[in-house]
């Protein structure tokens, strides 16, 4: 999977951004992240955690704890 990386200005609105990259043809999905705000992170993976549970995705859930706990802890 290859992803864009585009860094608005300060003043601009995200949401209108993202209406009119998801127009384009190819465009899949975006996800808006503000590095300024780490809580809202913290919140859509709480959300998508809730998600899985409710769906009975048990294996996703899974596999995004051990990939997080592995990325964060790299073997020495």
């Amino acid at each position: 999977m290859k992803s864009l990386k585009i860094t608005p200005e300060k003043d601009i609105d995200a949401e209108k951004l993202k209406e009119v990259l998801l127009q384009i043809k190819g465009v899949a999905s975006i996800e808006i992240i503000d590095d300024e705000n780490p809580e809202s992170e913290l919140k859509k993976a709480f959300a998508k955690t809730k998600e899985q549970l409710k769906k009975g995705d048990y294996e996703t859930l899974v596999n995004d704890i051990f990939d997080i706990i592995t990325k964060n802890n790299p073997k020495k």
